[in-house]
Order: structure tokens, then C-alpha cells, then sequence
């Protein structure tokens, strides 16, 4: 039988929708790396008797491991670990070294506020070097440490900050009774195959057919998700799979190698910040206000490639700011090709940049018309040669959704002309 882990997510801010839940898919998609099956994510507040309930449901599944994520801090609300030591059947001991490091960090992080209290800071956070008997104590990446309690099944406790908990996973896989938890895992394979421009239906069409004609398609584990516009298709497979996932990765080439831009799980922003290199890009935006030119700086390093951008939602940014003539919207309207070329312009002269794209565009819910509905959005990429690309298209969805994946298309647009000027 395969190792199997349920998480349960705290915090009365995650439950009610207030904060996103960022931990329960990161966790997810790193069992699914070890080959460990998840079969439940459980959502609660901070109450105690709430968090127990979502414990010895997990455990009544049979699950080998149980992570659980928040709830670690000084105040009177965080009790993850204490009802965790309590399910455990494990009382609650003070570590002093742990204490000490508190200290350190406390102190590190107080020193240049005038007028604190240490003592009284010190006395707030010591109740996080109380920790269950026993247990592995993983070092604080913030002030919270976290725990790995030994068991039928082994807990898990990590801090709800995604910037904590990423790093003190790792610490925690190392784990001798992390390791002895999952020791029954699966060694799974797997990879990644990024489409764009492919419907959810055409894909899925080919897979059908793909099971009848690609060998060992029945020992493939497939899923398949739309993000951003995008297609996402990601396959898991035992060691002796391989030769089934090759005919696949073969069968998908053949019939949509077009639409495939990576087969390594590397994202269209990865390629395009790799063809920037040596190069300077210029965004204007108009629907999109700003979103395209964030997508490019999100990476670190992007300032070696991004020179900057406009938003020139109104028209009159449009001519004043970039410089396009007033009578080319008039006589096109400010949604239309000729008008997201001169934006385009206006934007490699203004940053003397050597790429540009421009977007343009009605994102709704009003503003559109019979000629140009709601999700009728143009792009150009202008390049300094003269080399230019324009698009028209009619985006599905609301104005969240036609404005992101306005986003993904000109980053696939600006992908394919780097790819072409070499």
C-alpha cells in the first residue's frame, strides 16, 4: 500500500477566505515529488478542539503522516503545537536551547527599537520553546520553530508564512522520523509539458486517443490543468514507465508539437527572461494597466533587461505620454492595431529600448461594442529593426480573466518573435 499524508491548513483568516491558501498546494505538489499519495487537505480555525477533530480524522483515514501548517506564533491563539503534543499523547517540555536561539533572533530583531522591553518580548515567545517529548525540533527560519512528532501517524508542524514553512521543509524531509514515516513511498518520476494556443478539448481528445495507441498508457498517471491561458500537463510514472512516457511525449509532439513551447516544466516567463538577455524591453499598457510589465520584473535579475513602462489607459496618455497622434485613435478607435503599434513606438523612443510590446484593449464588464466586444484585446511586439508583430483577439472569461491572460498572450507573442529575430 502506498505511504499516504493528509495537511491540515489553520488560521480563522484562511477559513473565512480573508487570506489565500498558499501552504496546502506548495505541500501537495512536494509529496507528490517524494511519491507520497495525498489524500485529504482540511481547512479549520484556530480553535484547538477544531484542529484535534481535523487530526483524528487524518488519522482515522490511516494516513502515515500528517502535516499541519499555522497557529506557531506567541499569542494566545496559536496552539498548534500544544493540541498537537495532546493528540500525540506527548506532554509539553521546554526546550532551553531552543529558547536560547528564540533569544538570539528576538534580540537580533529588537536591537534597533528604542525603548522595548526585552524582558517582557522574551516572556510573549517562550512559550514556542515548548515543545511535545520527543519530538524533532526543526530550527526557526521566522521566530517559530517547528516539530516532527514520531507516530502512528508522524505530525508534522510547520508555520503558516509561506516564506517559513518553504524552507523548513526541506530542513524536515532530512528527518530520520520524516523518512521513517514515508519509508514505504514510491520512487515516482516526473515531468512537465507546458501548451499554449491548444483548447482543454483538443487535449483531452488526444489523450483518449492516446490511451488506446501510446504502450503502457495505463501505467501513466495523468493530470492535466489550465493556468493562465495555458495548458499544463503534468505525468508521474514508476521508474519502469519510462518507455510509456516517451511513446507519449512522442504521440504529443506529433500532434500538437506547435502548441508545445516547454517539455522540462520551465514556464513561458523563464524562456522569455532567458531571450531577454542582452536585450532592453519597453512595456505600454492600456487594459492590462500595469500587469504585463509586473510579470516581467518578477523575476530577480530583471532589471538587466527591463527598462520600463507606461500605462496610458486614457487616451490622452496615449498621445501625450507615448506620442500617439490623436487621429489615429479617432480614426481607428483606441482598441485596434494601428493604434497598439504607435503605443509600441512610444515606447522603445521613450526608454530607448530595443523591444517593446503594447497592449490595448476592452476588458469589460462595459465599454464594448457590437464591432469590438468585451475581451477584444490588440497587441504588437515592435522591435528596434523594424520587425513587428500585431494581434487581435476576443479573450473568454470576466475582467480578471481577460486581463491576465492578456498577459500570458503577449508574453507567448513576445517568446515566439525572440525566438525568430535570434
Amino acid at each position: 500500500m502506498a505511504v499516504r499524508a493528509g495537511i491540515v491548513v489553520t488560521g480563522t483568516e484562511v477559513l473565512t477566505g480573508r487570506v489565500q491558501d498558499r501552504n496546502g498546494p506548495w505541500l501537495a505538489d512536494r509529496l507528490l515529488e517524494l511519491g507520497v499519495d495525498l489524500a485529504h487537505i482540511t481547512l479549520c480555525g484556530d480553535r484547538p478542539d477544531d484542529v484535534e477533530a481535523q487530526l483524528r480524522f487524518l488519522a482515522g483515514q490511516g494516513v502515515d503522516l500528517v502535516i499541519t501548517s499555522g497557529g506557531l506564533g506567541p499569542t494566545a491563539d496559536d496552539l498548534t503545537v500544544a493540541t498537537v503534543a495532546r493528540f500525540c499523547g506527548r506532554s509539553l517540555v521546554l526546550d532551553e536551547a531552543l529558547e536560547q536561539k528564540i533569544a538570539d533572533i528576538l534580540r537580533t530583531l529588537t536591537a534597533r527599537r528604542e525603548g522595548v522591553d526585552f524582558d517582557a518580548v522574551m516572556a510573549a515567545n517562550r512559550k514556542q520553546a515548548m515543545v511535545p517529548e520527543g519530538a524533532h525540533v526543526l530550527d526557526p527560519v521566522g521566530t517559530a520553530p517547528g516539530v516532527v512528532v514520531p507516530g502512528a501517524p508522524t505530525v508534522l508542524v510547520l508555520p503558516g508564512p509561506p516564506r517559513e514553512l518553504q524552507p523548513m521543509w526541506r530542513a524536515a524531509v532530512a528527518t530520520e522520523a520524516l523518512q521513517q514515516a514515508i519509508a514505504g513511498r514510491t520512487q515516482y518520476e516526473q515531468r512537465t509539458v507546458r501548451m499554449f494556443g491548444l483548447p482543454e478539448s483538443g487535449l483531452a481528445e488526444t489523450l483518449r486517443s492516446a490511451e488506446r495507441e501510446v504502450p503502457g498508457f495505463d501505467r501513466l498517471e495523468i493530470t492535466t490543468c489550465l493556468r493562465r491561458g495555458e495548458l499544463e500537463i503534468v505525468t508521474r510514472y514508476e521508474p519502469d514507465g519510462a518507455d510509456a512516457y516517451s511513446a507519449l511525449a512522442d504521440y504529443l509532439r506529433e500532434h500538437h508539437g506547435s502548441a508545445i513551447f516547454s517539455e522540462d516544466g520551465a514556464l513561458v516567463d523563464d524562456l522569455v527572461a532567458d531571450r531577454l538577455a542582452g536585450r532592453r524591453i519597453a512595456t505600454a499598457e492600456s487594459c492590462t494597466a500595469g500587469l504585463l510589465a509586473a510579470r516581467l520584473t518578477e523575476r530577480p535579475g530583471s532589471s538587466a533587461h527591463v527598462a520600463g513602462g507606461v500605462v496610458a489607459y486614457a487616451n490622452a496618455a496615449k498621445t501625450e505620454v507615448l506620442g500617439v497622434d490623436q487621429q489615429l485613435i479617432e480614426a481607428h478607435g483606441a482598441v485596434s492595431e494601428p493604434v497598439a503599434v504607435a503605443m509600441a513606438d512610444g515606447a522603445l523612443r521613450h526608454f530607448a529600448a530595443d523591444t517593446a510590446v503594447a497592449i490595448t484593449g476592452i476588458a469589460g464588464p462595459g465599454g464594448g461594442t457590437a464591432e469590438k466586444p468585451v475581451g477584444t484585446v490588440c497587441f504588437c511586439i515592435r522591435l528596434a529593426d523594424g520587425r513587428t508583430v500585431t494581434r487581435t483577439l476576443r479573450l473568454p472569461g470576466n475582467r480578471s480573466d481577460i486581463r491576465e491572460r492578456s498577459t500570458t498572450v503577449a508574453m507567448h507573442l513576445l517568446l515566439r518573435t525572440l525566438g525568430e529575430a535570434g
